[in-house]
């Protein structure tokens, strides 16, 4: 088992970097929908994101997996991208920022 690393400026530009992700449906970035449940990374730069997805089945699920690798290989320090997608807990609207919120004119 790797040792997980702890590095807070990293951890931030793997966040900026997932907030250029947008999902192609909603027109959202996934962290600003509250898709993105964790981000971890190992000494050896292995990145790992735990996320969750609107539906089961979502039929764009591989496309956003590739988005999310592709993003975060250009952060400095990252070797290796590992994305797990996990149905617990489960995502509502109520997990999305205000900026998405207002955005879908969601009012929930």
């Amino acid at each position: 088992m790797n040792e997980v690393r702890q590095d807070g400026q990293i951890v931030d530009q793997i966040i900026k970097a997932l907030q250029g992700v947008v999902d192609p449906e909603l027109g959202i970035d996934l962290v600003n929908l509250g898709l993105i449940y964790g981000i971890d990374m190992t000494i050896d730069g292995t990145v790992t994101v735990t996320m969750t997805l609107t539906t089961m089945g979502c039929p764009i699920t591989d496309v956003l997996r590739q988005m999310i690798e592709t993003a975060i290989r250009k952060v400095n320090g990252v070797c290796r991208v590992r994305v797990d997608v996990v149905w617990e807990p489960a995502w509502t609207p109520a997990q999305m920022s205000r900026l998405a919120k207002i955005t879908l004119g969601y009012h929930g």
